[in-house]
């Protein structure tokens, strides 16, 4: 784990900075182990951790050595160390700019008037991209919340049960399986429900909270996620609500059907799904975002369904059809028609793709795929049918 550390100071001498200042609490998780209230402070030959509040927990938490942790919450104090290798001069410092308040950043700069502070978040996210054998462990045991909360779909959706009674029942399986009840997105003022449901007309119903597809959720002030509304026979269901085990997250959906789904809903799910097995099966390492949402759109259009695939309807489509998944629910790299950054081996991707045709039937299709050298692995274990029930 110390390698962690190892790896961003060597960064750190590449990019040219005097010290990273670590303040975000999934950063401060991943290269130290504890997500108590802290400020890590890395140079290119040293570092510790200031533990802000909650320093008795984190001793028992971290796997640094103890010495490197001092209990201090002045910013002052803890840029000592930084400030003191500039020696009077000007110099650079990375931190997290993508998340910090405009108040925590004026705060470093009048502690530091002498020091321009860059954004450290690209080199953090790109060592991140890559998962430990550890990592990967973590994940799995998401996964298997997950599927608990599948389970738990086939145990309640009827005629008759509402949105929100469904997502209740998938909340409290992944709750029980060992779900930490709480998600990470890397945005300023996000917000949704546990994670997006719908079922019927409530698909084709696109928030602008979240660009996938979203429910409507239960008033305008969190617009996205299960409703009150009553699922019908007949109604297609898309469940797409993750999970957070350890640290690491889950990230899958799959669509049901109360009833028998008609034919024109098994075409759609089954092209759906030919895309996703191509992707899965052509994925290799070195590519970049932009290559797989290429050749996703291009197996689409070979089975004549360029119109539906990604469609929101009304000619709006999504350029994004995957994402990373680790200590956050979404980080690189985004599979996107812009995204031209490279995937690497040992990276796990969720491929979130669905289908809407112009009449509004709507099917979505989510699993976790392990970036191999020769072949990649789903970590996701629900299978991945159509589900009539």
């Amino acid at each position: 784990m110390i390698n962690r550390i190892s790896a961003l100071q060597r960064r750190l001498v590449e990019e040219g900075l005097d010290a990273a200042l670590l303040v975000y609490s999934r950063d401060i998780l991943y290269y130290t182990g504890t997500a108590q209230p802290s400020c890590l402070l890395i140079t290119p030959d040293d570092y510790t951790l200031y533990v802000r509040s909650g320093f008795e927990f984190a001793v028992q938490d971290v796997f640094i050595g103890r010495e490197k942790l001092l209990e201090e919450r002045r910013l002052e104090k803890i840029l000592a160390g930084a400030l003191s290798r500039l020696a009077g001069k000007p110099g650079k410092i990375g931190s997290e700019l993508d998340i910090l308040t405009a108040e925590q950043f004026e705060a470093l700069r009048k502690a530091c008037p002498d020091v321009t502070f860059v954004n450290i978040s690209p080199v953090t996210l790109e060592q991140r991209k890559v998962k430990e054998p550890g990592e990967i462990e973590r994940l799995r045991l998401a996964c298997d919340a997950v599927h608990a909360g599948h389970e738990a779909v086939m145990a309640t959706l009827r005629d008759g049960v509402t949105e929100l009674e469904l997502a209740a029942a998938v909340e409290n399986a992944h709750r029980l399986a060992g779900h930490e009840g709480i998600f990470f997105i890397r945005l300023p003022d996000f917000f949704m429900s546990r994670g997006p449901i719908g079922a019927g007309p409530n698909l084709s119903r696109i928030s602008g909270v979240v660009y996938t597809i979203t429910g409507v959720g239960m008033s305008p002030a969190v617009p996205a996620g299960p409703s009150r509304r009553a699922i019908r026979r007949g109604e297609t269901v898309v469940v797409d609500i993750p999970t957070l085990v350890d640290g690491y997250h889950a990230d899958q959906t799959r669509t049901y059907c109360i009833g028998k789904a008609g034919k024109a809903t098994h075409a759609l799910y089954g092209d759906l799904r030919a895309v996703a097995d191509h992707l899965i099966g052509t994925i290799r390492p070195g590519m970049t975002g932009r290559d797989v949402y290429r050749m996703a759109r291009q197996k689409a259009d070979e089975l004549g369904r360029s119109r539906e695939f990604m469609s929101f309807g009304g000619g709006k489509a999504s350029r994004i059809l995957g994402h990373g998944v680790g200590l956050e629910l979404n980080e690189p790299p985004i599979l996107s028609e812009h995204d031209t950054s490279s995937i690497p081996e040992g990276c796990v991707v969720a491929l979130d793709m669905h289908m809407m045709t112009q009449g509004g039937g709507v099917v979505k299709l989510e699993d976790m795929v392990l970036v191999g050298r020769g072949a990649n692995e789903i970590l996701t274990r629900t299978p991945r049918q159509l589900f009539e029930i």
